[in-house]
């Protein structure tokens, strides 16, 4: 458990510490700008053709973000899935497979264990009602779901936007309204993967929990992940609304890129909790379970399938899915139809 705390203590830290740029930050500036420019040198290589680029016989659409941490990937994706599915695509969907142990490509099925092949693919698995296969190598891992689902016609590629071995039709960058782009360094000075003049380079920013009525660019969309019935981890066919939780404080645990939006999530709905952060992808145990001391439990569906094999009836889960703005799927599509067949990467 030692180990579990420090990671969880580290995992908070750096993200309050790449909130704020201070003397410390200036001192890792030098090694941002190595990282910029490694990261730079890397995309004009597949750019000018001397890295080798694999365009697949169906659309890429590739779903990332340009920070460390949470954004909404995940229901954005699944979203997108499901309304390009009534949109008479079958889409695939390709991953990495985080916090699983996985090398060459594999299949995941609702049922598969998400120690071996990752939380998210699992939830991916489950949700959207596509065929869903993780690897270390995003060309091979795509070209194998194809080889056994010919019938798939679009690829999703979740988190694999500097993965640039993989041509893609469609770019989408996710950005968390609350966090932003924190200070605004590369990394290790700050979250950034890459510059924030990326954006200008992607056919749509989806900004996750944008107000209302606020101006957007051209290019910019909404997301608002929504969801208010709880179910029972061990009784799934047990819901419950927040009501039902009145005058009792419940443990939340969140194992994810940015908990405290969980934790938001819940306290809008009206619940009291005891809020848990814990590191993304986090290994739940019983011990972490039993923490609680018998208090109810609430949990992100990410984590909760890897729970399903332990909880008691004393955990919840909280399911959410992204409420999308209208014009994001007429721009994809319009996306889809002019640049399948151009090398965007």
């Amino acid at each position: 458990m030692a180990s579990t705390s420090f990671r969880e203590f580290l995992s908070c830290w750096l993200q309050s510490q790449w909130a704020r740029f201070t003397t410390w930050h200036a001192l890792l500036l030098p090694l941002a700008a190595l990282f910029g420019l490694a990261a730079a040198l890397r995309r004009s290589l597949y750019r000018l053709g001397w890295l080798t680029v694999t365009r697949l016989s169906v659309p890429v659409l590739v779903v990332g973000n340009i920070a460390v941490g949470g954004t909404g990937k995940t229901p954005l994706v699944i979203a997108l899935a499901r309304r390009l599915r009534e949109a008479g695509y079958h889409p695939g969907i390709v991953s990495r497979g985080y916090g699983g142990v996985v090398g060459l490509p594999r299949a995941v099925s609702p049922q598969s264990d998400p120690l071996q092949v990752g939380d998210e693919p699992v939830l991916l698995a489950r949700a959207s009602g596509c065929p869903v296969w993780v690897g270390r190598a995003r060309v091979q891992t795509a070209q194998a779901l194809l080889a056994q689902h010919p019938e798939v016609d679009l690829i999703i590629s979740d988190d694999g936007l500097q993965h640039y071995a993989l041509a893609r039709d469609v770019e989408i960058v996710v950005v968390d309204a609350q966090r932003w782009f924190g200070n605004g360094q590369l990394l290790p000075a700050g979250p950034l993967r890459e510059p924030t003049w990326r954006l200008q380079t992607v056919d749509a920013v989806v900004i996750n929990g944008w107000l209302p009525g606020a101006p957007l660019k051209r290019h910019e969309f909404t997301m608002r992940l929504m969801g208010e019935v709880l179910y029972n981890l061990r009784n799934p066919a047990l819901k419950a609304r927040p009501e039902v939780f009145a005058g009792q404080t419940l443990v939340a645990m969140a194992g994810i890129g940015h908990p405290e939006r969980f934790f938001e999530h819940l306290r809008n709905l009206g619940l009291a909790i005891l809020p848990r952060p814990l590191p993304d992808h986090h290994r739940f145990t019983p011990a972490d379970l039993e923490e609680a001391a018998g208090r109810p439990i609430v949990m992100t569906e990410k984590d909760a399938v890897k729970c399903a094999g332990f909880a008691g009836d004393e955990v919840w889960v909280l399911p959410v899915c992204a409420e999308l703005d209208p014009r994001l799927l007429p721009h994809l599509l319009d996306k889809l139809r002019i640049h399948h067949g151009s090398e965007t990467a």
